[in-house]
């Protein structure tokens, strides 16, 4: 079967979406599938973001003269205004730069530490204080997911000037001026991000008794109940903190003002953070590291992040000829969740802080280690049991994802969090935003490399990606959505190399995730785990896959399966093109 008849099948495969009575299905394109929309194109500089108007941010920097990092640094502040249900100032940051002047990738770990002066002891303590009290229940296991417990240092604003201090063009203080005026002067509320306030608002009522501190977030947010479509949204707090640290700098954030300020909110609440553990971060400059797949270089960021995990599962999945099937087939399905499960036991059991780790993690990456993965999937069923690999190095050796390219070539893949939800609940006295709650994915038993310990970066799921074509930018992308992300990386990829898809079209397309398993939090889910499906995939793949032993659902809310946006880039003529996630607000804007 062709290529082209392959996308047919999987394109009609796709439209048999169970509609409700009365309802109307998709309309119809000159061109591609009818489920998606263009591409879009530009070649003087395009921004794709979850956000419109995040997206015209950015472009009116590149406009001004910026770099493509300073128009992602621009991005990313609007976004932790206008998305702050998964991102913002409190939250970590990683990120990938291609650099046409040198010729280079080049990768930024920005994830802060627990706070040094609480030991694993003295945090289990806490736990049971929590628990005592009727915060959290009886049976509760691991890091509470609200309050003090799980933060960690932000690490954002220090990988805004990191990444800054080396790309950058344009004065700090001008590139977050777009976000510290929409923070005074309002900007409506987006749809998908009004759902997802009432989402956390409902969130944070339910589980109150674990946070510290609530006032200073319901002020800033949830003074009259969740935001609807199109309310204005006002946030001059965070507008003055932006401000501070757009003509203050770096320091201000970790050691001056605002860090003695944030300081003094810990003291208040009791919390274990404080002005040292702030004054103390560094993020680094990491190596990205690659797989070919089918030609392409496929590169991730390192432990502690989850990105080699989409390696992994590339390095399983190409010892099959995918297209042997239709896209749309069960035993397709197949292979690629059973190559996520052998992939996510290597996570739980292998990836932390790389300075615990107790292998190299480039081990994880090599070929035979690939094949020998792969040799544990049974084309007829799904592993009941998957566990952990031994690999052998031979020789030495809620979030947001937004994407920004500029007309010199530079192309940057950020990816930013506050984890789970908005994060912690907690919001310093006056600074207008939310502190994360990422050291809820520590493991509480010791002597395993992600179990906690003081001064240590929690393992990681935010994860930006890049892919290059013989020795040039291929495609910055990224896929938001906690432990979807590397699965979601994989299906993007499966369906433009594998299957022809557009740009647009591979995001568009209904996904999978798998859930269940291993865990890095030592919390270990059912083995087999869940097979979460949305409604474009046909009904006879569903019991096909239920024969091969999957535990299959089906989920129409899109919210489960990420956010994506990508820029691709054309090496003869450098005209780029853009895409973005339709299960989010945003939209790709270009020049």
């Amino acid at each position: 079967m062709s290529a082209l008849l392959k996308i047919t099948v999987f394109t009609f495969a796709l439209l048999a979406l169970p509609l409700h009575a009365n309802e109307l299905g998709a309309g119809g394109r000159p061109v591609d599938a009818n489920w998606s929309r263009s591409p879009v194109y530009g070649s003087g500089g395009m921004a794709a973001t979850a956000q419109p108007l995040a997206s015209q941010v950015a472009i009116d920097v590149l406009q001004a003269g910026g770099s493509a990092v300073d128009a992602a640094i621009a991005a990313n502040a609007a976004l932790g205004l206008m998305e702050p249900t998964g991102n913002g100032i409190g939250g970590d940051l990683f990120a990938i730069v291609w650099d046409p002047k040198s010729g280079q990738l080049h990768g930024y770990n920005g994830s802060g530490r627990s706070p040094a002066n609480r030991t694993l002891t003295q945090l289990k303590d806490k736990i049971e204080a929590l628990r005592e009290a009727g915060a959290i229940a009886e049976d509760y296991e691991g890091i509470p997911p609200l309050g003090s417990l799980p933060v960690t240092v932000p690490g954002t604003v220090d990988g805004w000037f990191a990444l800054h201090e080396r790309f950058g063009k344009l004065p700090m203080s001008q590139v977050l001026a777009p976000t510290v005026n929409y923070a005074r002067q309002g900007f409506p509320v987006s749809p998908v991000i009004a759902y997802y306030f009432q989402r956390s608002l409902a969130g944070f009522e339910r589980r109150l008794a674990m946070v510290e501190e609530f006032d200073n977030a319901r002020a800033t947010w949830f003074a009259d109940g969740a935001l609807q479509a199109g309310e204005i949204l006002r946030n001059p707090d965070l507008g003055n903190t932006l401000e501070t640290i757009g003509k203050q700098g770096r320091d201000a954030f970790y050691k001056g003002e605002l860090a003695k300020r944030m300081d003094a909110y810990f003291k208040r609440i009791g919390a274990d953070m404080n002005l040292a553990d702030l004054a103390a971060h560094q993020g680094e400059w990491v190596r990205p590291l690659s797989v070919n797949y089918r030609g392409y270089d496929v590169y991730e960021l390192p432990p502690n992040g989850q990105g080699f995990a989409a390696l992994q599962m590339l390095n399983i999945l190409k010892q099959v000829d995918l297209t042997q099937w239709d896209r749309s087939s069960p035993e397709l399905f197949h292979y690629m969740v059973e190559a996520k499960r052998l992939a996510f036991e290597d996570v739980a059991r292998f990836y932390a802080d790389p300075e615990y780790m107790d292998i190299d993690p480039a081990a994880l990456l090599t070929e035979d280690y690939g094949k020998r993965r792969f040799a544990q999937i049974d084309a007829g069923k799904a592993n009941p049991v998957p566990a952990p690999g031994v690999p052998v190095l031979e020789g030495p050796g809620d979030t947001t994802y937004l994407t920004v390219a500029d007309g010199n070539g530079m192309m940057v893949s950020l990816i930013q969090s506050n984890y789970r939800g908005m994060g912690s609940g907690l919001v310093p006295d006056g600074m207008g935003f939310m502190l994360q709650d990422r050291g809820e994915l520590f493991d509480l038993e010791p002597g395993k490399p992600n179990s906690y310990a003081p001064g240590k970066r929690p393992f990681h799921t935010i994860i930006p990606a890049f892919v290059m074509k013989d020795g040039q930018p291929f495609m910055s992308f990224g896929l938001m959505g906690g432990g979807m992300q590397p699965q979601g990386h994989v299906q993007i990829l499966v369906n433009m190399i594998d299957f022809g898809m557009n740009i647009q079209q591979a995001g568009d397309a209904a996904r999978f995730q798998h859930d269940g398993g291993r865990q890095p939090t030592g919390i270990h889910d059912d083995l087999l785990g869940t097979l979460y499906l949305e409604p474009g995939v046909p009904a006879a793949t569903v019991e096909g896959l239920k024969k091969l032993g999957h535990t299959v659902e089906i989920v129409d809310d899109g919210v489960m399966f990420g956010g994506y946006q990508a820029i691709a880039r054309d090496p003869e003529t450098g005209v780029y093109r853009g895409a973005t996630e339709m299960r989010k607000d945003g939209t790709v804007a270009a020049y």
